[in-house]
């Protein structure tokens, strides 16, 4: 079975380095979409159906946060999971993002395999 998914991150390099880690994780991919934003991503998730969320934090018009906060409260886009990529080390904030229901938290960098890891916990796998 193959997994979409949607990489929010304001950097579109990031974006990148965070499709190519997926391409790399030896997962089975199907749709990987993009977002720069909060507000895009909402948007994307109105028209298509993933099985992931990977959003940053920080970002201009609606952060990760709020983006969580949002997904959290609607019945549908509760039930996918959400890892969050970011370069944030404050525990208050990762710890509101766990109360939320975040399934992972991964510092950037990353490697190919913790993206692989992380994603397929966040999926239910071991």
């Amino acid at each position: 079975m193959s997994y979409s998914s949607l990489i929010v991150d304001d950097s579109a390099i990031i974006r990148k380095m965070i499709r190519r880690a997926l391409s790399l994780s030896g997962l089975d991919l199907g749709d990987i979409l993009e977002a720069g934003d909060g507000r895009q991503a909402l948007a994307v998730l109105d028209d298509h159906w993933v099985d992931v969320v990977l959003t940053d934090i920080h970002m201009p018009e609606m952060d990760g946060i709020e983006l969580v906060e949002r997904m959290a409260l609607d019945p549908l886009l509760s039930k996918i999971p959400v890892l969050v990529v970011s370069t944030e080390r404050s525990e208050e904030r990762i710890e509101r993002l766990r109360r939320l229901g975040i399934k992972g938290y991964l510092t950037k960098p990353f490697t190919p395999e913790q993206i692989r890891d992380a994603v397929t916990r966040a999926l239910g796998g071991d």
